[in-house]
This record gives C-alpha cells, sequence and structure tokens, in this order.
C-alpha cells in the first residue's frame, strides 16, 4: 500500500479549485451563484440535461416514448453545461434546488410541474404515459427494486470508482481497489440475475433497464471511463448480452446522443427540439 497518510484537521476548511476535473463547479454549499432564465421550447415538456449517464436516462426514456406512439412526449431539450456551471442558474436551481442534472418541467399541467433527479423522472413520465411500468403490483415492485438498486448503487460507480480511476488529480491504490470491488460486485449481481431474465423485469423492458444501462451497460461496452479492460468485462457474459441487446434499440442509439457534446461528430447533438435534429445528427460526417 503506497498511499501517503492523511491526518484530517479537527475542523474541515473548503479550499477552492481543490484537485479533480470539476473542481472548479465543485463547493460546500448550495444555491444560485447567478441570474439567468431557463429557455422553453415550443413542447409541453422541457429538458435540461447533459448526455452523462444519468441525462442519458431520460432522453431513451422520451426517444422510447416517441418510438412506442405516445406523440404527447414530443420535447425539447436543453444543454446544461456542468463544467461552465449552468446548473447554477437562478432558472435552473428553480427547478432543482441540488443543481444536478437532468431536471425536467411538464407545462402541460397547471402550474407547471417541475421532476428532478433521474429515478424520479423515469417514474413520472412512465406514470404520465402508462408505458414501461409493469401494471400488475408484483411487477411494478420488482421494477421499483432494480430502479433504486440504480440510484443506491451508480454514486460507487461515478462518484467513487470512476472519480478515484479517471478523474482524481492523484492516484491512490486504497480508493482504487476499494470502488473497483465493489464495482465487480454489482456487475456480478447484474449477471447472476441476468442469467435468467431477458431483461431486468423479465421479459419485460421498463424503466429499470434504461435506468441502469446507461452506467452499467456502458462500463461494460467501453464507453465509461475507459475501464472495461481494467474490469475485466467481457468476463460478465449476462450483462453483456443484455447490454448489446438495449444498444442496438432505435430510440436508446437516439437517446443517448441527445445533450452530448464530445465524441464522433455523430454522436453528439447539443439541443434536441424536434426529430429531424436527431436524424440530421446521426447522419453527420457521412
Amino acid at each position: 500500500m503506497s498511499d501517503t497518510t492523511y491526518t484530517p484537521p479537527n475542523v474541515w476548511t473548503w479550499e477552492p479549485g481543490n484537485g479533480g476535473k470539476f473542481a472548479s463547479i465543485n463547493r460546500p454549499v448550495a444555491g444560485a451563484t447567478h441570474d439567468k432564465e431557463l429557455p422553453r421550447g415550443e413542447h409541453p415538456l422541457q429538458l435540461y440535461s447533459m448526455g452523462t449517464p444519468n441525462g442519458i436516462k431520460i432522453t431513451v426514456m422520451l426517444e422510447e416514448l416517441l418510438a412506442a406512439g405516445k406523440t404527447a412526449a414530443e420535447y425539447d431539450a436543453w444543454m446544461i453545461q456542468i463544467v461552465d456551471g449552468d446548473q447554477f442558474s437562478s432558472g435552473f436551481v428553480d427547478v432543482n434546488p441540488n443543481s444536478k442534472i437532468p431536471a425536467l418541467l411538464d407545462y402541460s399541467v397547471t402550474p407547471p410541474q417541475r421532476v428532478f433527479e433521474s429515478g424520479s423522472i423515469l417514474m413520472y413520465l412512465a406514470e404520465k404515459f402508462d408505458a414501461f411500468i409493469p401494471t400488475d403490483a408484483a411487477g411494478r415492485t420488482e421494477c421499483f427494486n432494480w430502479l433504486f438498486w440504480q440510484m443506491g448503487s451508480a454514486p460507487m460507480l461515478g462518484g467513487g470508482f470512476g472519480h478515484f480511476y479517471a478523474y482524481a488529480p492523484e492516484k491512490f491504490e486504497y480508493p482504487i481497489n476499494r470502488f473497483t470491488m465493489e464495482i465487480k460486485r454489482q456487475l456480478d449481481v447484474l449477471d447472476q440475475h441476468l442469467a435468467h431474465n431477458t431483461f431486468m423485469c423479465g421479459d419485460e423492458y421498463t424503466i429499470a433497464d434504461i435506468a441502469i444501462w446507461p452506467w452499467y451497460g456502458a462500463l461494460i461496452l467501453g464507453r465509461l471511463y475507459d475501464a472495461a479492460e481494467f474490469i475485466e468485462a467481457e468476463g460478465y457474459t449476462h450483462v453483456m448480452r443484455w447490454a448489446k441487446a438495449i444498444d442496438a434499440r432505435p430510440a436508446v442509439k437516439r437517446g443517448r446522443i441527445i445533450n452530448r457534446n464530445f465524441g464522433e461528430p455523430n454522436e453528439q447533438l447539443l439541443e434536441r427540439h424536434n426529430a429531424s435534429d436527431i436524424d440530421t445528427a446521426l447522419n453527420a460526417g457521412k
């Protein structure tokens, strides 16, 4: 163990810019840093997000709803540049006081309904449109079991493994080992479950899959933290089968490029206001 021992002070003091890729936007207090209204498009659903795994959950859900014929799910998706601190604008904080993407405003109801936290948004949309959620009590409970499994587990993958493996300004053995062990355990949980289930809730594709795939599917497919080889992703054969099946869905291909400003040209679409925006982006560079 090569880590240097750190002795915490009696009283912790924040030092701005204390390291890491996102140090410039991290702070120990909440609230707006500047006044700025959020833009609004023509559709009832207004999404304010970025193409991170949590953001992808919602754009995939909305595209799946549209693919299923739910035309009232048309939406505008606005880019929130988290590195620039857009999430600390007064308009965004009004929608999500926690200043995290994604956030949704539903203008089809009066007064407009704000919805924040990705799991809450998925549940809200599933219930609003009666889609991608089981109708029986047992099925709904199992769906919520796995939805909340993702909400509780993914911080270990993102803020834990992802931070120390990919973003921390210094590489320390202990946290990388600690979080790698936990992520491999989580993948084994999924792999054992998916050995006997096509999707997370048996044969039915649900919001549980839509929540879990952008994190664990992306990890297995080599799109997250460039870590697939490190965690020996090929060893989780049932997760890999599930991840590839979802990746092939047309709505998933469309949803994963929205509010994205990195990757290949045909993987980037800063804003989405109608279906043709996605078609144009997917054909970029061809």
